[in-house]
Protein backbone atom coordinates (compact mmCIF):
# COMPACT_ATOMS: atom_id res chain seq x y z
CA UNK A 1 0.00 0.00 0.00
CA UNK A 2 1.16 3.76 -0.95
CA UNK A 3 0.82 6.91 0.56
CA UNK A 4 -1.76 7.68 -2.20
CA UNK A 5 -4.14 4.96 -1.54
CA UNK A 6 -4.37 5.41 2.11
CA UNK A 7 -5.17 9.19 1.36
CA UNK A 8 -7.50 8.08 -1.36
CA UNK A 9 -9.38 5.92 1.30
CA UNK A 10 -8.92 8.17 3.79
CA UNK A 11 -10.64 10.86 1.92
CA UNK A 12 -13.30 8.59 0.58
CA UNK A 13 -14.61 7.20 3.53
CA UNK A 14 -14.15 10.71 5.80
CA UNK A 15 -11.22 9.12 8.25
CA UNK A 16 -10.54 10.27 11.39
CA UNK A 17 -7.79 9.11 12.95
CA UNK A 18 -3.92 8.33 12.51
CA UNK A 19 -1.95 5.51 10.23
CA UNK A 20 1.34 4.77 10.83
CA UNK A 21 3.57 2.09 8.65
CA UNK A 22 7.08 1.36 10.41
CA UNK A 23 9.67 -1.43 9.34
CA UNK A 24 12.78 -2.25 10.98
CA UNK A 25 12.55 0.73 13.29
CA UNK A 26 12.05 3.02 10.27
CA UNK A 27 8.88 5.19 9.75
CA UNK A 28 7.51 4.59 6.36
CA UNK A 29 4.64 6.41 6.29
CA UNK A 30 2.64 8.44 9.50
CA UNK A 31 -0.45 10.39 8.86
CA UNK A 32 -2.97 12.32 11.09
CA UNK A 33 -6.65 12.98 9.06
CA UNK A 34 -9.89 14.50 11.09
CA UNK A 35 -10.82 15.92 14.08
CA UNK A 36 -9.96 14.92 17.62
CA UNK A 37 -12.34 16.93 18.74
CA UNK A 38 -15.53 18.34 16.69
CA UNK A 39 -16.61 21.23 19.01
CA UNK A 40 -13.41 23.41 19.00
CA UNK A 41 -12.16 21.95 15.80
CA UNK A 42 -8.92 20.59 17.05
CA UNK A 43 -7.48 18.40 14.74
CA UNK A 44 -5.98 14.85 15.07
CA UNK A 45 -2.38 14.90 15.24
CA UNK A 46 0.49 12.02 14.83
CA UNK A 47 0.73 12.28 18.97
CA UNK A 48 -3.13 12.11 20.16
CA UNK A 49 -4.43 9.82 22.35
CA UNK A 50 -7.02 7.41 21.13
CA UNK A 51 -8.79 4.72 23.17
CA UNK A 52 -8.32 1.30 21.31
CA UNK A 53 -11.16 -1.06 23.54
CA UNK A 54 -10.42 -4.39 23.14
CA UNK A 55 -6.71 -3.75 21.64
CA UNK A 56 -5.85 -3.50 25.39
CA UNK A 57 -6.36 -6.92 26.41
CA UNK A 58 -3.01 -7.92 24.93
CA UNK A 59 -1.86 -5.62 27.32
CA UNK A 60 -4.16 -7.24 30.22
CA UNK A 61 -2.57 -10.78 29.51
CA UNK A 62 0.96 -9.35 29.45
CA UNK A 63 0.41 -8.04 33.07
CA UNK A 64 -0.95 -11.73 34.23
CA UNK A 65 1.59 -13.23 32.35
CA UNK A 66 4.12 -11.07 34.02
CA UNK A 67 2.89 -12.32 37.63
CA UNK A 68 3.08 -15.77 36.40
CA UNK A 69 6.26 -15.60 35.40
CA UNK A 70 6.66 -14.23 39.59
CA UNK A 71 4.61 -17.30 40.34
CA UNK A 72 2.55 -15.22 42.20
CA UNK A 73 0.04 -16.40 39.53
CA UNK A 74 0.09 -20.01 37.85
CA UNK A 75 -1.92 -20.66 34.14
CA UNK A 76 -3.84 -23.00 35.55
CA UNK A 77 -5.12 -20.96 38.63
CA UNK A 78 -8.46 -20.82 39.30
CA UNK A 79 -10.42 -17.96 39.25
CA UNK A 80 -12.33 -19.39 41.98
CA UNK A 81 -9.59 -19.70 44.19
CA UNK A 82 -9.47 -15.68 44.20
CA UNK A 83 -13.03 -14.98 43.98
CA UNK A 84 -14.19 -16.84 46.63
CA UNK A 85 -18.30 -16.00 47.19
CA UNK A 86 -17.68 -13.11 44.29
CA UNK A 87 -19.23 -14.48 40.60
CA UNK A 88 -20.62 -17.87 42.29
CA UNK A 89 -22.12 -18.55 38.58
CA UNK A 90 -18.32 -18.93 36.78
CA UNK A 91 -17.67 -22.72 37.37
CA UNK A 92 -15.06 -23.94 39.57
CA UNK A 93 -12.98 -25.57 37.19
CA UNK A 94 -12.22 -22.23 35.14
CA UNK A 95 -8.79 -21.03 34.83
CA UNK A 96 -6.62 -18.58 34.12
CA UNK A 97 -5.81 -19.82 31.08
CA UNK A 98 -9.23 -20.78 30.03
CA UNK A 99 -9.76 -16.60 30.42
CA UNK A 100 -6.81 -15.48 28.62
CA UNK A 101 -7.66 -17.93 25.77
CA UNK A 102 -11.34 -16.97 25.61
CA UNK A 103 -12.49 -20.83 26.25
CA UNK A 104 -13.45 -20.48 30.05
CA UNK A 105 -17.61 -20.48 28.64
CA UNK A 106 -18.52 -17.79 31.40
CA UNK A 107 -21.42 -15.59 30.23
CA UNK A 108 -20.25 -12.33 29.06
CA UNK A 109 -21.76 -8.80 30.53
CA UNK A 110 -21.03 -7.56 27.18
CA UNK A 111 -21.69 -10.47 24.77
CA UNK A 112 -20.56 -10.33 21.41
CA UNK A 113 -23.00 -12.75 19.71
CA UNK A 114 -26.06 -10.91 21.13
CA UNK A 115 -28.05 -9.33 18.48
CA UNK A 116 -27.11 -5.69 19.34
CA UNK A 117 -26.15 -2.21 18.07
CA UNK A 118 -22.83 -0.37 18.70
CA UNK A 119 -24.84 2.46 19.64
CA UNK A 120 -26.81 0.59 22.23
CA UNK A 121 -26.31 0.82 26.33
CA UNK A 122 -24.62 -1.33 28.14
CA UNK A 123 -22.86 -0.53 31.31
CA UNK A 124 -25.80 1.53 32.67
CA UNK A 125 -23.97 3.55 35.70
CA UNK A 126 -21.00 4.02 33.50
CA UNK A 127 -19.69 6.73 35.93
CA UNK A 128 -19.28 3.88 38.65
CA UNK A 129 -16.74 1.80 36.69
CA UNK A 130 -13.26 3.63 38.03
CA UNK A 131 -11.88 0.16 39.44
CA UNK A 132 -12.16 -3.13 38.93
CA UNK A 133 -13.86 -4.37 41.51
CA UNK A 134 -16.94 -2.14 40.95
CA UNK A 135 -17.21 -3.98 37.56
CA UNK A 136 -18.52 -6.77 39.93
CA UNK A 137 -22.18 -6.20 39.49
CA UNK A 138 -21.89 -6.25 35.93
CA UNK A 139 -19.99 -9.38 35.80
CA UNK A 140 -22.44 -11.24 37.89
CA UNK A 141 -25.39 -13.29 37.10
CA UNK A 142 -24.11 -14.38 33.75
CA UNK A 143 -24.98 -17.79 33.31
CA UNK A 144 -22.29 -20.27 31.82
CA UNK A 145 -22.04 -20.82 28.21
CA UNK A 146 -20.43 -24.30 28.12
CA UNK A 147 -17.75 -25.95 29.66
CA UNK A 148 -14.69 -24.71 30.43
CA UNK A 149 -11.97 -25.21 27.63
CA UNK A 150 -14.75 -26.73 25.00
CA UNK A 151 -14.44 -23.96 22.15
CA UNK A 152 -13.43 -20.71 21.62
CA UNK A 153 -15.51 -17.84 22.21
CA UNK A 154 -14.79 -14.24 22.53
CA UNK A 155 -15.47 -12.84 26.42
CA UNK A 156 -15.13 -9.26 27.22
CA UNK A 157 -15.80 -10.07 30.68
CA UNK A 158 -13.33 -12.42 31.30
CA UNK A 159 -10.57 -9.89 30.81
CA UNK A 160 -12.09 -7.76 33.33
CA UNK A 161 -12.42 -11.29 35.79
CA UNK A 162 -8.54 -11.64 34.82
CA UNK A 163 -7.49 -8.57 36.29
CA UNK A 164 -9.43 -8.82 39.27
CA UNK A 165 -7.52 -12.11 39.94
CA UNK A 166 -4.41 -10.07 38.99
CA UNK A 167 -5.25 -7.20 41.57
CA UNK A 168 -6.27 -10.13 44.24
CA UNK A 169 -3.25 -12.28 43.53
CA UNK A 170 -0.63 -9.01 43.32
CA UNK A 171 -2.19 -7.08 46.43
CA UNK A 172 -1.71 -4.28 43.56
CA UNK A 173 -4.65 -2.21 41.90
CA UNK A 174 -5.09 -2.94 38.13
CA UNK A 175 -4.07 0.09 36.41
CA UNK A 176 -1.15 0.31 38.71
CA UNK A 177 -0.20 -2.91 38.03
CA UNK A 178 -0.40 -2.60 34.26
CA UNK A 179 2.12 0.70 34.42
CA UNK A 180 4.59 -1.41 36.71
CA UNK A 181 4.40 -4.55 34.70
CA UNK A 182 3.94 -3.35 31.05
CA UNK A 183 3.52 0.65 30.22
CA UNK A 184 7.01 1.06 32.03
CA UNK A 185 9.11 -1.73 30.78
CA UNK A 186 7.94 -0.88 27.11
CA UNK A 187 8.75 2.67 27.52
CA UNK A 188 5.14 3.33 26.22
CA UNK A 189 5.31 7.09 27.73
CA UNK A 190 2.30 8.64 25.91
CA UNK A 191 -0.04 5.68 26.71
CA UNK A 192 -2.29 5.09 30.17
CA UNK A 193 -5.80 5.16 31.42
CA UNK A 194 -8.00 8.03 30.90
CA UNK A 195 -11.12 9.14 32.85
CA UNK A 196 -13.69 9.89 29.73
CA UNK A 197 -15.31 12.79 31.51
CA UNK A 198 -12.11 14.60 31.86
CA UNK A 199 -10.23 13.99 28.82
CA UNK A 200 -6.70 15.69 28.34
CA UNK A 201 -5.88 18.46 25.38
CA UNK A 202 -4.14 15.77 23.50
CA UNK A 203 -7.32 12.89 23.44
CA UNK A 204 -9.26 12.86 20.63
CA UNK A 205 -13.34 12.50 21.56
CA UNK A 206 -14.48 9.16 20.41
CA UNK A 207 -17.57 9.97 17.96
CA UNK A 208 -21.01 7.67 17.02
CA UNK A 209 -23.90 8.53 15.52
CA UNK A 210 -27.16 9.00 17.69
CA UNK A 211 -30.50 11.05 16.70
CA UNK A 212 -29.18 11.62 13.80
CA UNK A 213 -25.84 13.34 15.08
CA UNK A 214 -22.52 12.31 15.75
CA UNK A 215 -21.77 12.21 19.54
CA UNK A 216 -19.69 11.83 21.84
CA UNK A 217 -19.05 8.46 24.09
CA UNK A 218 -18.73 9.48 26.94
CA UNK A 219 -21.85 6.95 28.21
CA UNK A 220 -21.75 4.11 26.44
CA UNK A 221 -18.35 3.39 27.75
CA UNK A 222 -16.79 3.10 31.73
CA UNK A 223 -15.72 5.99 32.63
CA UNK A 224 -12.39 4.21 33.57
CA UNK A 225 -11.18 1.18 31.58
CA UNK A 226 -10.43 -2.14 33.09
CA UNK A 227 -9.38 -5.24 31.95
CA UNK A 228 -11.51 -5.84 28.33
CA UNK A 229 -9.85 -2.74 26.85
CA UNK A 230 -10.24 1.03 26.37
CA UNK A 231 -6.47 2.07 27.62
CA UNK A 232 -5.29 5.27 25.59
CA UNK A 233 -2.70 5.27 23.34
CA UNK A 234 -0.84 6.84 20.26
CA UNK A 235 0.57 5.30 17.24
CA UNK A 236 4.38 5.68 17.96
CA UNK A 237 3.61 4.30 21.57
CA UNK A 238 1.60 0.81 19.78
CA UNK A 239 5.36 0.77 17.34
CA UNK A 240 7.06 1.10 20.83
CA UNK A 241 4.50 -1.86 22.29
CA UNK A 242 5.66 -4.49 19.33
CA UNK A 243 9.69 -3.77 19.94
CA UNK A 244 9.71 -4.21 23.60
CA UNK A 245 7.73 -7.46 23.14
CA UNK A 246 9.79 -9.33 21.05
CA UNK A 247 12.93 -7.70 22.43
CA UNK A 248 11.36 -10.07 25.86
CA UNK A 249 11.44 -6.32 27.64
CA UNK A 250 7.52 -7.06 29.41
CA UNK A 251 8.01 -11.06 29.58
CA UNK A 252 10.65 -13.18 29.02
CA UNK A 253 8.53 -16.10 27.03
CA UNK A 254 6.99 -14.28 23.68
CA UNK A 255 6.97 -17.75 21.91
CA UNK A 256 4.85 -18.60 24.68
CA UNK A 257 2.11 -15.42 24.33
CA UNK A 258 2.14 -15.53 20.60
CA UNK A 259 2.15 -19.42 20.31
CA UNK A 260 -1.31 -20.11 18.64
CA UNK A 261 -3.97 -22.25 21.09
CA UNK A 262 -6.85 -22.00 19.40
CA UNK A 263 -8.03 -21.65 15.41
CA UNK A 264 -10.69 -19.40 14.65
CA UNK A 265 -11.97 -19.97 11.64
CA UNK A 266 -15.32 -17.59 11.51
CA UNK A 267 -12.55 -14.54 12.22
CA UNK A 268 -9.80 -16.35 9.81
CA UNK A 269 -7.74 -16.11 12.05
CA UNK A 270 -5.77 -18.03 15.30
CA UNK A 271 -5.27 -16.79 18.85
CA UNK A 272 -2.53 -17.37 21.51
CA UNK A 273 -2.51 -15.68 24.80
CA UNK A 274 -4.79 -12.48 24.66
CA UNK A 275 -3.46 -11.87 20.99
CA UNK A 276 -4.95 -12.61 17.71
CA UNK A 277 -2.98 -14.54 15.19
CA UNK A 278 -2.61 -14.56 11.42
CA UNK A 279 -4.23 -17.87 10.44
CA UNK A 280 -0.95 -19.35 8.60
CA UNK A 281 1.93 -16.51 8.48
CA UNK A 282 3.93 -15.26 12.23
CA UNK A 283 2.15 -11.70 12.15
CA UNK A 284 0.37 -10.41 15.55
CA UNK A 285 -2.17 -8.61 16.02
CA UNK A 286 -4.16 -6.09 18.02
CA UNK A 287 -7.64 -5.10 17.34
CA UNK A 288 -10.02 -2.95 19.06
CA UNK A 289 -13.82 -2.25 18.45
CA UNK A 290 -16.50 -0.01 20.78
CA UNK A 291 -18.48 3.08 20.37
CA UNK A 292 -16.46 6.04 19.52
CA UNK A 293 -13.13 3.53 18.94
CA UNK A 294 -11.86 1.37 16.37
CA UNK A 295 -7.72 0.11 15.89
CA UNK A 296 -6.02 -2.47 14.46
CA UNK A 297 -2.32 -2.87 14.62
CA UNK A 298 -0.35 -5.63 12.57
CA UNK A 299 2.90 -6.74 13.96
CA UNK A 300 5.20 -9.20 11.60
CA UNK A 301 8.24 -10.04 14.32
CA UNK A 302 10.00 -11.61 11.14
CA UNK A 303 10.68 -8.32 8.95
CA UNK A 304 9.88 -6.10 12.16
CA UNK A 305 7.06 -4.41 10.26
CA UNK A 306 3.97 -2.97 12.31
CA UNK A 307 0.71 -1.65 10.89
CA UNK A 308 -1.39 0.50 12.69
CA UNK A 309 -4.78 2.45 12.26
CA UNK A 310 -6.35 4.34 15.30
CA UNK A 311 -9.54 5.90 14.46
CA UNK A 312 -12.08 7.88 16.87
CA UNK A 313 -15.43 6.86 15.39
CA UNK A 314 -16.49 3.07 15.45
CA UNK A 315 -16.22 1.83 11.73
CA UNK A 316 -13.51 4.11 10.92
CA UNK A 317 -9.89 2.34 11.10
CA UNK A 318 -11.58 -0.88 9.21
CA UNK A 319 -11.15 0.63 5.48
CA UNK A 320 -7.86 1.18 6.06
CA UNK A 321 -6.85 -1.49 7.70
CA UNK A 322 -8.20 -3.60 5.36
CA UNK A 323 -6.29 -2.68 2.45
CA UNK A 324 -2.93 -3.53 4.61
CA UNK A 325 -1.36 -6.77 4.15
CA UNK A 326 -2.87 -9.18 6.74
Amino acid sequence: MVRGDIDKIAQETGFSGVVRIDRGGEIEFAKAYGPANRTYGVPNTLDTRFGIASGSKGFTALAVLALVQDGVLELNTTARSLLGKDLPLIADDVTVEHLLTHTSGIGDYLDEDADTEITDYFVGAAHELTTTEAFLPLLDGHPTKFPAGDRFSYCNGGFVVLALLAERAGGVGFHDLLRERVLRPAGMTSTDFLRSDELPADAAVGYLPLDGVDRSNVFHLPVLASGDGGIHTTAADISTFWRALFAGQIVDSVEDVVRPRRDVPEQSRRYGLGFWLHESTDTVMLVGYDAGASFKSTHDPRTGTTCTVLSNTSPGAWPIARAFPA
